[in-house]
């Protein structure tokens, strides 16, 4: 049996409404708001993981480490691979208080978490000035980061989800998926600016700090947001029902591991895709041979606008392929996206071998095919990870297979993947995605269609 929090108190403006009348209510007041809520939210995510993103790959090697060899370019990436380890400790913290005290006031703490986080990084001092613990001080605020960010994508899915018509929840789930390209148009924005406008020296010295910084008018504008959306009617009947449960890590472990395996699965393709595509890619084409990269010929200035023209084939695909989910399915949408993973996977290699001959071609085609195929995979995902748990868990359950799969598909993929081109050639980095894919398929093929799940259950 499910324990349930009978203690649990409902808000006062449940109090007299008939639950069908309240739920009528909560969405006609708060879905613009909600909406808006959950996209700015998941920019300002994404936005602090790909500062962070490019500034390991291009800058850090030799502000926290003080070298440019391919040692540091690996060191400095590990840096970046601690967020990931520190989010499943977050989905923990946040799914627990999202579960039982509502969607809102979690999401809130979450982006104040994450901010602070990122705005401090941005205020570090130097490994020329504090040594070896201006990296201890980084690591530390990069895992609080992590925490912050680990409660940020279940929470914004959620509110999307549990807003939505019965026949639209891949579209609406579509919106927090949204933040990904929103948020990392934003950063690498910010850095081709500051680069056309500062030699690499000033870049070095301050230049990599504006992004950090300036993620906290980007978390005041969430905060706004996110203030004024009210809690989900899903969560509302709940607390109604009495269905909150008193633990609900515990009754995810019990009845739901295989749902949180399952999500894992479905998940990890897409953060090894993207930080090969974002951030392994960027030092691949732009640092010569013996600095971790390809020397493919480019500067950071010209890959960085590649990368903003393929971002918005990214966003065009997260929104087509929820469109496509609602209609057929989401298990229909990511077999397919698996299968093309996997034929992708064995070809892009031979699109990044032209050392020196910067062919922007081969390099565009790598980058909008992968970027399609991420969309692909990655936009029914806020729609289908919600729909595998019980509202009760739902907010633990979904960011806990979320943000595992940010481990196992996620944390160590730059660091991997430069040591594998290092030694083994690009043709490796491609059997990396490769396996990822079809672990990607298994997990799809063990899952039933959520389409038309009860989501009030």
């Amino acid at each position: 049996m499910t324990a349930v929090d009978s203690t649990t108190e409902l808000p006062q403006d449940l109090e007299g409404t008939s639950p069908a009348a309240h739920v009528a209510k909560a969405v006609r007041q708060s879905v613009k708001t909600v909406i808006a809520a959950s996209m700015v939210g998941t920019a300002i995510e994404f936005y602090d993981f790909y500062a962070y993103g490019t500034a390991a790959a291009n800058y850090f090697p030799k502000v926290f480490f003080g070298h440019t060899g391919t040692a540091a370019l690996i060191g400095s990436l590990l840096t970046f691979a601690v967020a990931f380890v520190a989010r499943p400790v977050g989905s923990l913290v946040f799914g627990h208080f999202g579960d039982r005290m509502g969607r809102k006031t979690t999401l809130v703490v979450s982006l104040l978490t994450m901010g602070v986080a990122t705005f401090l990084i941005g205020c570090l001092p130097t490994y020329d000035m504090w040594g070896w613990f201006a990296v201890a001080v980084l690591v530390l605020c990069r895992f609080v980061q992590g925490i912050g960010l680990g409660g940020e994508w279940s929470g914004a899915a959620l509110v999307a989800t549990e807003n939505a018509p019965e026949n639209r929840r891949a579209l609406y789930g579509s919106f927090p998926e949204l933040g990904a390209p929103i948020g990392f148009f934003l950063s690498n924005g910010t850095y081709f600016l500051l680069e056309m406008f500062n030699d690499s020296n000033a870049m070095l010295t301050w230049g990599w700090r504006v992004p950090f910084l300036l993620s906290a008018v980007l978390v005041i504008v969430g905060l706004v947001a996110r203030v004024h959306m009210e809690e989900t009617p899903v969560f509302q009947r709940t607390l109604r029902e009495h269905r909150v449960v008193k633990a609900p890590l515990r009754e995810v472990f019990r009845h739901s591991w295989r749902q949180v395996l399952q999500a894992t699965f479905l998940v990890a393709v897409t953060y090894t895709l993207f930080y090969t595509l974002a951030t392994w890619s960027l030092a691949w084409a732009t640092k010569p041979v013996g600095q971790g990269g390809g020397g493919l010929g480019f500067t950071n200035q010209e890959y960085l606008l590649m990368l903003m023209v393929a971002i918005c084939v990214f966003a065009l695909f997260i929104v087509l392929s929820c469109l496509y989910a609602d209609k057929v399915g989401r298990r229909k949408v990511l077999l397919f996206s698996s299968v093309a993973l996997v034929v992708f996977s064995l070809l892009f290699p031979y699109l990044l071998m032209g050392q020196g001959q910067r062919d922007t071609v081969s390099v565009m085609v790598f980058l909008c095919v992968g970027f399609a195929l991420m969309g692909i995979a990655f936009g029914p995902i806020g729609a289908f990870l919600p729909e595998l748990f019980a509202a009760n868990v739902r907010y633990s359950g979904s960011g806990i297979g979320y943000n595992l799969a940010a481990i196992v598909g996620a944390a160590f993929v730059p660091s991997v993947a430069t040591w594998l081109s290092e030694h083994w050639g690009v043709q490796s980095v491609g059997m990396y995605l490769g396996v990822m894919a079809l672990c990607c398929l298994v997990g799809v093929l063990t899952c039933k269609e959520t389409k038309n799940t009860d989501f009030e259950r």
